[in-house]
C-alpha cells in the first residue's frame, strides 16, 4: 500500500489513483472526477503530470488513449470581487468559450470487449436518467439491458450540475416527482451502498418583482396542498436564515426546509455500480450512429462498435437526444442551451440553504467541502451544444452574487465549467412512446432538472415498461402534446 501523496490540495494518494484505475476509470479526466485530484487551489498544476505518468505506467491504455483533463478558466485562482468589477455588455449574446471542443474522445478509450449482438432493452445515454432506469429495470427482474454512453460517466449534464434537489415546483406532477425522488435519495446509501452527501438545508427563493412574487404565492398554496411545507417569508426572515444577505431589491421570498443539495457524481456511480453487479452492460465511449427500422419498429441500434438487435430502445441522452432522434427520422422539440457554473475555494460552513434569485437566475449553495457552488443563466444564450466556459459568465455571476452576499467578495474562484440544459417549449419532459415508432421510448427534455427527478421518473418508467400498465405520466408528457397543443407549462425554472 502506498500513501504517497500525489495531490496535496485534495489529499489524493497514489493508491487512490490505482483504485480509480481498478474501477475502470482509465483516462486522466475520469480519474480526476473519481478521486478529486486537481480540483484544489493549484488546479492540477502540481499533480496532473504525476497522475498522467501513473496512468501511463499502470493503466490498461497506451498513451494515445490517455486523455488529460480539460483545462478551464480561471487559470489562476481569482477573487470574485475582481471578476465582479469587469464590464459586461448585457445586450450582446455570449460567444465561444474555452475549450471549444469537448465531445471528441480518443478511440483507444473504447472498451475492447465486443458489444452484445442483441438485448431486450437498449438505453441510449449513460447519464443519471438512463442509469437510474437500468437500475430500476433490474429491480423488476429485467437485466437484459445495455446502456450506451458516448463518453465517460459524468461527461454530460449529470456530472455538470449544481446538485440542487427541490420540491418547490409550479405543477402538481413535478412536485410529486420531486417529493418521491428526495425520499429515494434519502435511502440511496442504504440501497446502493454509496454516500451521495444529501444535505436538506432547504431552498430559499428570492424575488424582486411583483409578478414573480405572485407566482411564488400561488405555488406555495399548491406545495402545501401536496404536503410540502413551503412558506412565504419576508426579506427580514430570509436574512435570519442566511445572515449576510443584503436582499437588495428583494420584495418576497419562499422557503422549504426539506429541499437540499447532494453530490451528483456519486449518484451516477451508485447506479452504474449496481447495474454492473447485476450483469447490465454499461458501454462507455460508444456512439450511436443510426437505426435499422422496419414496420414501425426499431430492429437494431447501430453504433461505432457494432449493431445491437433489440425489442425496445430508450432515448435518455439529454441535450443530445434531438440529434439521435433525428437518426430515426423523429423530430424532437428539445433545444440544448449552455448553462455555466463555477466553484470557489472552500470556506467554513456558513450557508444552510441553496439560495436563488428567480428574476436573474442566480443560484448558489455551499458544498459539503465548503466550496461556494453556483451558476446563472444568460437570457441571450443561443441554442447549441456549447460547453465552453466564458469570462462573461464569471463577471455576471460574481456581480450578482456579491450584490446579495458581499462578504464573499474576497473568495477565489478555483474552476468553472458548463453543461447543457435540454429545453422543451413548455419546460416539461418528453416521455413515453414515439408516434410511428412504438418501441422507441422517450426520456429527455428535463430542462436542467433531470438530475433531481431521475429516481422517481425511472421508478415509474421501469414499472410502466415491465407491466405495460397505464401510467398517466407517459400520456401527460407524450410527444403528441406538442402537435395537439396540450401543453402544461412549468414556470419554476432557474436560469
Amino acid at each position: 500500500m502506498s500513501k504517497a501523496i500525489i495531490c496535496s490540495c485534495e489529499d489524493v494518494t497514489a493508491d487512490d489513483v490505482r483504485h480509480a484505475l481498478a474501477k475502470g476509470y482509465h483516462d486522466v479526466e475520469s480519474v480526476k472526477r473519481y478521486t478529486g485530484f486537481g480540483t484544489g487551489i493549484c488546479q492540477g498544476k502540481s499533480c496532473l503530470s504525476a497522475v498522467a505518468a501513473l496512468v501511463a505506467k499502470e493503466g490498461p491504455l497506451k498513451s494515445p488513449g490517455i486523455l488529460p483533463f480539460t483545462p478551464r478558466p480561471p487559470l489562476y485562482p481569482t477573487e470574485l470581487s475582481l471578476f465582479a468589477s469587469m464590464p459586461v455588455e448585457e445586450s450582446q449574446p455570449p460567444v465561444g468559450g474555452v475549450p471549444q471542443e469537448l465531445g471528441v474522445f480518443p478511440q483507444a478509450l473504447r472498451p475492447t470487449t465486443e458489444l452484445p449482438q442483441k438485448a431486450k432493452v437498449v438505453i441510449i445515454g449513460g447519464g443519471v436518467m438512463g442509469l437510474a432506469l437500468a437500475y430500476n429495470l433490474s429491480l423488476r427482474g429485467e437485466k437484459d439491458v445495455v446502456v450506451l454512453e458516448r463518453g465517460y460517466l459524468c461527461a454530460g449534464a449529470s456530472g455538470r450540475n449544481g446538485g440542487g434537489v427541490r420540491m418547490q415546483w409550479g405543477t402538481a406532477s413535478n412536485i410529486e416527482l420531486a417529493k418521491r425522488s428526495i425520499d429515494l435519495m434519502k435511502q440511496f446509501a442504504r440501497d446502493l451502498g454509496i454516500n451521495v452527501w444529501l444535505r436538506q438545508g432547504g431552498y430559499l427563493f428570492l424575488t424582486r418583482t411583483e409578478a414573480v412574487a405572485k407566482r411564488l404565492e400561488r405555488n406555495v398554496a399548491l406545495h402545501n396542498k401536496h404536503g410540502v411545507p413551503t412558506r412565504i417569508i419576508t426579506a427580514g426572515a430570509a436574512r435570519e436564515i442566511v445572515p449576510g444577505l443584503t436582499l437588495k431589491g428583494v420584495i418576497s421570498a419562499s422557503y422549504n426546509p426539506e429541499d437540499g443539495v447532494m453530490f451528483p457524481w456519486a449518484f451516477l456511480w451508485g447506479y452504474a455500480q449496481h447495474c454492473l453487479k447485476k450483469g447490465i452492460r454499461v458501454e462507455t465511449y460508444t456512439n450511436v450512429t443510426g437505426f435499422d427500422i422496419s414496420e414501425g419498429q426499431i430492429r437494431k441500434v447501430k453504433t461505432d462498435r457494432g449493431d445491437i438487435a433489440c425489442e425496445q430502445v430508450v432515448l435518455a441522452a439529454g441535450a443530445w437526444s434531438p440529434e439521435i432522434a433525428q437518426l430515426a427520422g423523429v423530430k424532437l422539440p428539445n433545444e440544448p442551451h449552455r448553462h455555466e457554473i463555477l466553484s470557489t475555494e472552500p470556506l467554513k460552513p456558513f450557508l444552510g440553504p441553496l439560495v436563488s434569485v428567480l428574476d436573474s437566475g442566480l443560484y448558489f449553495s455551499q458544498s459539503m467541502r465548503g466550496e461556494i457552488v453556483g451558476g446563472m443563466g444568460d437570457p441571450h444564450e443561443p441554442a447549441g451544444l456549447n460547453m465552453g466556459s466564458t469570462l462573461r459568465f464569471t463577471a455576471r455571476f460574481s456581480q450578482a452574487l456579491t450584490e446579495q452576499l458581499p462578504q464573499v467578495g474576497h473568495v477565489k474562484v478555483l474552476r468553472q465549467w458548463a453543461g447543457c440544459y435540454d429545453v422543451t417549449p413548455d419546460n416539461n419532459p418528453v416521455l413515453g412512446r414515439t408516434p410511428g415508432l412504438d418501441n422507441l421510448l422517450q426520456m429527455s427534455g428535463f430542462v436542467g432538472h433531470g438530475f433531481m427527478m431521475a429516481p422517481a421518473v425511472a421508478e415509474r418508467m421501469a414499472a410502466w415498461m415491465v407491466t405495460d400498465e397505464d401510467d398517466e405520466l407517459f400520456q401527460r408528457f407524450n410527444l403528441r402534446r406538442f402537435s395537439s397543443g396540450r401543453l402544461e407549462r412549468e414556470d419554476m425554472i432557474i436560469g
